[in-house]
């Protein structure tokens, strides 16, 4: 048996890495136009991308559904290092620093749930003259929004 060096896997074309990660190329694209990602060019210009780019399009991914902001999404990222595949706790390293913002985007969303039958089911669908969700347009006082939701006036989000 002969000891043969495993070699290293061909890095990925664009079109592989959307097949794989389901996201389509214009959106690996731009994703690399806003610095998510890196690729590198061949001397044909083509793009190919590191097999960790996978893990990192997933993560964009899953940050998008859960409702962070891609400059948000960037300055984390920007926490890994490019020139290895990140790991276990890397990951959790990062995914530690939304923890609390999470918390509080699912604390708004419960409160959202919670409200919006009060707020549109009485059926008046006038939140400036409704007398049961806004006596009198006492909420506008208080400036302009949704002032019955909590941390409305900024993005309320913080990077590690």
């Amino acid at each position: 048996m002969t000891n043969v060096a495993a070699r290293p896997l061909p890095d990925l074309t664009v079109g592989e890495l959307s097949r794989r990660s389901g996201v389509p190329a214009s959106a690996l694209r731009f994703y690399e136009d806003e610095g998510l990602i890196h690729s590198r060019r061949t001397a044909g210009n083509q793009r190919r991308y590191r097999r960790d780019t996978l893990r990192r399009v997933t993560f964009i991914r899953m940050s998008q559904r859960v409702g962070m902001p891609l400059s948000k999404i960037r300055e984390v990222l920007a926490l890994l290092s490019d020139d290895r595949t990140p790991t276990r706790t890397d990951w959790a390293r990062i995914s530690r620093c939304w923890q609390e913002d999470l918390n509080a985007r699912i604390r708004q969303l419960e409160q959202l749930r919670d409200q919006l039958v009060n707020c549109i089911g009485c059926g008046c669908m006038s939140l400036a003259s409704c007398k049961l969700a806004n006596p009198d347009d006492q909420l506008g006082v208080a400036g302009p929004g949704p002032q019955r939701l909590a941390d409305h006036r900024g993005d309320g989000y913080e990077v590690c």
